[in-house]
């Protein structure tokens, strides 16, 4: 058992090492380089998308064997429109600027000096994830385009896509010239090698884990090197007393029903004790022609008494269900919502519905999330949606990185300075 473990040890430890001698030599690569190589890859997704689906459909065999939640399921399918949406995205992330070399600020002293703060890549960056394989293409581009290398550890419910995936990133590279260290996979699902990855601070720079909520506490709590992470979605829509009530409906019925499975699906409603009883039924009805179970605190159950409802426990305001299911609150005030949102979500993504901006305002002052929205979905937390390309996560952390990290969020910087002799 020791020699196995040792033999884990020694493979992910020389993968390590490749990848920072590979950060080395893409730190100075042009951006046109980085370009071809993303296109070659968009190309050889398209061209054997029937291949891929093969192997992922290995995965999901394997997964509805297992019995696995539907949402993890869904989470883990590949289609031919869902291989061509990741193609192109490959190549929106080429057409994105390359934000290598970007000079942030720049200063001449009293003395001469001409001091520059430049982006550059973090080095080495570790994603470890689990059943959506979208994220080896997503996080693979973006890695590369902001002049990282990446090593990437997916779980054991897509191996087959992952490694299918990985092999297709390869080929770009080699046909690119680029460093084919420069992205690589975990080629085991053993736990070990997860937690030998953890320990290798001196050849990676940073981890970001995407997944549920066990897994990121886990590499949390046992990574030496630093972490960028988001624990859970917790996200909720707050319908406030001067809202438009067509579109709170519509809101509520998008951020709910439009892909349950999500990280930025909202999990609670909170409602103005003034508007609850004209809208609240009219909520209530339209999530229950979406099949969507209602958990109501006692002041929405009364007002809903028509309803098919469940009475809500404390405990599933706090609750990621990534299902058709909503809890329901009724609310004093603004202030009520923001106490709420900030007690129950996880600071993840959450949304206004009002007319009045000073309203508004003071909920987005008040809200303690990455992302705060005024009249419109919480499903826009997205890199795409953002302007960023394929995001690489999405963070509730506070430091280098928070909301949805693109090419910019991939980078940190230094300073250079020119000078013509200065002395100190």
């Amino acid at each position: 058992m020791d020699t196995e473990k040792d033999n884990l040890d020694k493979l992910v430890t020389d993968i390590a090492k490749r990848a920072r001698e590979a950060s080395l030599s893409l730190a100075t690569i042009d951006t046109a380089a980085k370009n071809q190589a993303l296109h070659a890859l968009a190309d050889i997704l398209e061209e054997h998308a029937n291949a891929l689906i093969v192997e992922n459909k290995k995965d999901l065999a394997a997964a509805e064997a297992l019995e696995l939640a539907k949402p993890m399921i869904e989470r883990l399918t590949f289609t031919p429109e869902r291989i061509s949406k990741m193609a192109e995205g490959v190549r929106q992330v080429a057409a994105l600027e390359d934000p290598v070399g970007e000079v942030l600020e720049s200063k001449t002293r009293p003395n001469g000096l001409v001091i520059d703060k430049i982006r550059v890549p973090i080095g080495v960056v570790g994603i470890i994830y689990e059943s959506r394989p979208n994220v080896t293409v997503d996080c693979a581009v973006l890695c590369l385009k902001s002049g990282n290398a990446a090593i990437l550890r997916g779980g054991k419910e897509a191996f087959h896509t992952n490694t299918a995936l990985a092999g297709y990133i390869t080929q770009a590279l080699e046909l690119s010239g680029l460093p084919t260290d420069a992205v690589q996979i975990i080629p085991t699902t053993d736990r070990w090698a997860l937690n030998e990855l953890l320990k290798l601070d001196q050849y990676i720079h940073c981890i970001i884990p995407r997944g549920g909520e066990s897994l990121i506490r886990f590499v949390a709590e046992n990574s030496r090197i630093p972490v960028i992470k988001h624990y859970t979605g917790v996200c909720s829509v707050y319908v406030d007393k001067d809202a438009d009530a067509e579109l709170a409906e519509s809101v509520v019925i998008n951020a709910k029903t439009q892909r349950v499975s999500v990280c930025n699906t909202i999990e609670n409603l909170f409602v103005h004790k003034d508007a609850a009883t004209t809208l609240l039924p009219k909520l209530a009805k339209a999530l229950a022609d979406k099949n969507v179970e209602l958990r109501v605190d006692s002041t929405a159950g009364d007002i809903l008494g028509d309803f098919d409802t469940e009475p809500a426990s404390e405990d599933d305001f706090y609750e990621e269900y990534l299902d058709y299911i909503i809890a329901i609150k009724v609310v004093d005030s603004v202030r009520d919502a923001m106490n709420a949102i900030n007690k129950y979500g996880s600071g993840h993504s959450d949304s206004i519905i009002t007319t009045n901006e000073v309203t508004a305002r003071q909920f987005f002052a008040g809200v303690d999330s990455a992302t705060v929205y005024w009249n419109a979905s919480t499903r826009f937390t997205d890199g795409f949606e953002f302007g960023l390309g394929a995001e690489i996560g999405i963070s509730t952390d506070r430091l280098h990185a928070r909301g949805p990290m693109g090419l910019n969020e991939l980078c940190s910087y230094k300073y250079v300075i020119t000078g013509d002799g200065q002395v100190k």
